[in-house]
Protein backbone atom coordinates (compact mmCIF):
# COMPACT_ATOMS: atom_id res chain seq x y z
CA UNK A 1 0.00 0.00 0.00
CA UNK A 2 1.48 3.35 -0.84
CA UNK A 3 1.42 5.56 2.13
CA UNK A 4 -1.46 7.52 2.40
CA UNK A 5 -1.48 11.57 3.13
CA UNK A 6 -3.91 13.52 4.89
CA UNK A 7 -3.65 17.21 4.76
CA UNK A 8 -4.05 19.07 8.06
CA UNK A 9 -4.76 22.72 9.32
CA UNK A 10 -2.92 24.20 12.67
CA UNK A 11 -6.08 24.92 14.50
CA UNK A 12 -5.20 26.88 17.63
CA UNK A 13 -8.72 27.69 19.21
CA UNK A 14 -9.80 24.96 21.25
CA UNK A 15 -13.02 23.97 23.06
CA UNK A 16 -16.11 22.76 22.29
CA UNK A 17 -17.99 25.72 20.85
CA UNK A 18 -14.92 25.51 18.22
CA UNK A 19 -15.02 22.16 17.53
CA UNK A 20 -18.67 22.20 16.61
CA UNK A 21 -18.14 24.85 14.08
CA UNK A 22 -15.61 22.79 12.74
CA UNK A 23 -17.51 19.77 11.99
CA UNK A 24 -20.18 22.20 10.55
CA UNK A 25 -17.62 23.21 7.77
CA UNK A 26 -17.20 19.62 6.97
CA UNK A 27 -13.68 19.12 8.77
CA UNK A 28 -12.79 17.01 11.69
CA UNK A 29 -10.99 18.31 14.91
CA UNK A 30 -7.77 16.32 15.98
CA UNK A 31 -4.24 15.98 17.86
CA UNK A 32 -0.98 15.01 16.68
CA UNK A 33 0.93 13.83 19.36
CA UNK A 34 4.59 13.44 19.37
CA UNK A 35 6.88 11.11 20.71
CA UNK A 36 8.30 13.77 23.30
CA UNK A 37 4.93 14.34 24.49
CA UNK A 38 4.16 17.73 22.75
CA UNK A 39 0.83 17.88 20.75
CA UNK A 40 -0.32 19.91 18.19
CA UNK A 41 -3.92 20.81 17.67
CA UNK A 42 -5.25 20.76 13.73
CA UNK A 43 -8.28 19.93 11.96
CA UNK A 44 -8.88 18.05 8.79
CA UNK A 45 -11.20 17.39 5.47
CA UNK A 46 -13.54 15.18 6.64
CA UNK A 47 -14.58 13.31 3.16
CA UNK A 48 -10.59 13.29 2.52
CA UNK A 49 -10.17 11.65 5.97
CA UNK A 50 -12.87 8.71 5.61
CA UNK A 51 -11.51 7.85 2.53
CA UNK A 52 -8.12 8.07 3.25
CA UNK A 53 -8.42 5.65 6.39
CA UNK A 54 -10.58 3.26 4.79
CA UNK A 55 -8.98 -0.51 4.65
CA UNK A 56 -6.03 0.37 7.05
CA UNK A 57 -4.80 -1.06 10.59
CA UNK A 58 -3.70 0.45 13.92
CA UNK A 59 0.12 -0.03 12.70
CA UNK A 60 -0.32 1.59 9.26
CA UNK A 61 1.62 4.63 8.99
CA UNK A 62 0.04 7.72 7.23
CA UNK A 63 1.86 11.20 6.86
CA UNK A 64 -0.04 14.12 8.22
CA UNK A 65 1.09 16.98 6.13
CA UNK A 66 0.11 20.04 8.38
CA UNK A 67 0.39 23.38 5.98
CA UNK A 68 3.76 22.13 4.71
CA UNK A 69 5.20 20.04 7.42
CA UNK A 70 5.34 16.40 7.11
CA UNK A 71 4.45 14.12 9.72
CA UNK A 72 4.66 10.21 10.00
CA UNK A 73 2.30 8.89 12.59
CA UNK A 74 -0.64 6.14 13.53
CA UNK A 75 -4.24 6.60 13.71
CA UNK A 76 -4.69 5.89 17.42
CA UNK A 77 -8.44 6.96 17.90
CA UNK A 78 -11.17 8.05 16.21
CA UNK A 79 -14.33 9.05 18.08
CA UNK A 80 -17.76 8.65 16.59
CA UNK A 81 -21.22 9.44 17.43
CA UNK A 82 -23.07 6.24 18.37
CA UNK A 83 -25.99 6.86 15.73
CA UNK A 84 -24.43 7.15 12.71
CA UNK A 85 -20.85 6.56 13.41
CA UNK A 86 -19.86 10.42 12.04
CA UNK A 87 -16.01 11.08 13.09
CA UNK A 88 -16.12 13.65 15.60
CA UNK A 89 -12.79 13.76 16.50
CA UNK A 90 -9.00 11.86 16.08
CA UNK A 91 -5.73 11.32 17.66
CA UNK A 92 -2.62 10.47 15.83
CA UNK A 93 0.65 9.38 17.59
CA UNK A 94 3.83 10.81 15.46
CA UNK A 95 6.71 8.32 14.95
CA UNK A 96 10.22 9.06 14.52
CA UNK A 97 12.32 7.59 11.44
CA UNK A 98 15.10 5.82 12.42
CA UNK A 99 13.87 5.16 16.26
CA UNK A 100 12.96 1.71 16.97
CA UNK A 101 8.86 1.04 18.42
CA UNK A 102 6.99 -1.26 19.69
CA UNK A 103 3.62 -2.48 17.98
CA UNK A 104 0.73 -5.13 17.98
CA UNK A 105 0.16 -6.12 14.71
CA UNK A 106 -3.07 -7.95 13.73
CA UNK A 107 -2.95 -11.85 12.47
CA UNK A 108 -4.76 -12.60 9.30
CA UNK A 109 -5.39 -16.32 8.95
CA UNK A 110 -5.88 -17.53 5.53
CA UNK A 111 -6.64 -20.91 4.02
CA UNK A 112 -8.35 -24.05 4.91
CA UNK A 113 -6.16 -26.54 7.16
CA UNK A 114 -5.90 -29.88 5.78
CA UNK A 115 -6.74 -31.12 9.27
CA UNK A 116 -10.33 -29.16 9.27
CA UNK A 117 -11.24 -31.13 6.06
CA UNK A 118 -10.66 -34.54 8.08
CA UNK A 119 -12.99 -33.40 11.11
CA UNK A 120 -10.72 -31.36 13.08
CA UNK A 121 -11.57 -27.80 14.27
CA UNK A 122 -9.51 -24.83 13.20
CA UNK A 123 -8.62 -22.40 16.27
CA UNK A 124 -6.88 -19.25 16.59
CA UNK A 125 -5.86 -18.11 20.56
CA UNK A 126 -3.78 -15.03 19.68
CA UNK A 127 -5.01 -11.97 17.18
CA UNK A 128 -1.94 -10.08 17.33
CA UNK A 129 1.92 -10.09 17.72
CA UNK A 130 4.04 -7.28 19.11
CA UNK A 131 6.69 -6.03 17.23
CA UNK A 132 9.85 -4.38 17.28
CA UNK A 133 11.47 -2.61 14.23
CA UNK A 134 12.05 0.77 13.04
CA UNK A 135 8.71 2.44 11.16
CA UNK A 136 9.87 1.82 7.49
CA UNK A 137 9.39 -1.95 8.16
CA UNK A 138 6.69 -2.36 10.16
CA UNK A 139 4.16 -4.47 8.48
CA UNK A 140 0.50 -3.78 8.51
CA UNK A 141 -0.61 -7.12 9.28
CA UNK A 142 0.92 -11.35 9.36
CA UNK A 143 -0.91 -13.23 7.03
CA UNK A 144 -0.55 -16.75 8.04
CA UNK A 145 -1.45 -19.71 5.59
CA UNK A 146 -2.91 -22.33 7.63
CA UNK A 147 -3.38 -24.53 4.88
CA UNK A 148 -1.13 -27.28 5.62
CA UNK A 149 -1.80 -27.71 9.34
CA UNK A 150 -2.96 -31.60 10.02
CA UNK A 151 -4.61 -32.69 12.98
CA UNK A 152 -3.08 -31.74 16.12
CA UNK A 153 -0.30 -29.47 14.72
CA UNK A 154 0.83 -26.32 15.50
CA UNK A 155 1.61 -22.80 13.95
CA UNK A 156 3.74 -20.79 16.43
CA UNK A 157 5.12 -17.22 16.83
CA UNK A 158 8.49 -18.56 16.26
CA UNK A 159 7.25 -19.97 12.80
CA UNK A 160 5.78 -16.41 11.29
CA UNK A 161 7.45 -14.58 8.44
CA UNK A 162 7.95 -11.11 10.39
CA UNK A 163 9.77 -9.26 7.45
CA UNK A 164 13.54 -8.48 7.50
CA UNK A 165 14.18 -6.26 10.40
CA UNK A 166 11.05 -7.01 12.37
CA UNK A 167 11.86 -9.07 15.46
CA UNK A 168 8.73 -10.26 17.88
CA UNK A 169 8.53 -9.22 21.71
CA UNK A 170 5.17 -11.88 21.96
CA UNK A 171 7.11 -15.29 23.25
CA UNK A 172 8.05 -17.67 20.59
CA UNK A 173 6.70 -20.74 22.34
CA UNK A 174 2.84 -18.58 21.80
CA UNK A 175 0.58 -20.46 19.22
CA UNK A 176 -0.86 -18.91 16.77
CA UNK A 177 -3.23 -21.38 15.01
CA UNK A 178 -3.56 -25.72 15.63
CA UNK A 179 -5.77 -27.63 14.57
CA UNK A 180 -7.69 -30.12 17.50
CA UNK A 181 -10.19 -33.40 16.74
CA UNK A 182 -13.02 -33.68 19.60
CA UNK A 183 -12.26 -36.76 21.72
CA UNK A 184 -14.37 -39.62 20.80
CA UNK A 185 -16.72 -40.78 23.47
CA UNK A 186 -16.20 -44.51 24.34
CA UNK A 187 -19.77 -46.27 25.09
CA UNK A 188 -19.62 -47.92 28.37
CA UNK A 189 -21.60 -51.31 28.66
CA UNK A 190 -24.71 -50.92 31.13
CA UNK A 191 -24.04 -52.58 34.27
CA UNK A 192 -27.58 -54.89 34.08
CA UNK A 193 -25.50 -56.60 31.19
CA UNK A 194 -22.71 -57.03 32.86
CA UNK A 195 -22.85 -60.00 35.43
CA UNK A 196 -19.44 -61.28 37.54
CA UNK A 197 -19.16 -65.33 37.40
CA UNK A 198 -19.35 -65.35 41.63
CA UNK A 199 -22.90 -63.89 41.28
CA UNK A 200 -24.26 -66.22 38.65
CA UNK A 201 -22.37 -69.58 40.41
CA UNK A 202 -24.51 -69.35 43.39
CA UNK A 203 -27.98 -69.34 41.54
CA UNK A 204 -26.80 -71.85 39.28
CA UNK A 205 -26.11 -74.07 42.35
CA UNK A 206 -29.54 -73.71 43.38
CA UNK A 207 -31.06 -74.91 40.24
CA UNK A 208 -29.38 -78.13 40.63
CA UNK A 209 -30.69 -78.97 44.61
Amino acid sequence: MSQIVLNARKRAEAGSSVARRIRRSGRIPGVLYGRSGQAKSIDLDALEFVNGIKNITETTIVTVDIEGEAHDAFVKNTQRTLTDGKILHVDFYEVESGVLLRAKVQIHVRGNPAGVRDGGTLEVPIRDVEVECLPKDLPERIVVDVTPLKANQSIYVRDLALGEGVRAITGGDQVVAVVKFAKAEVAETPAAEAVPAEAAAPAEAKAKT
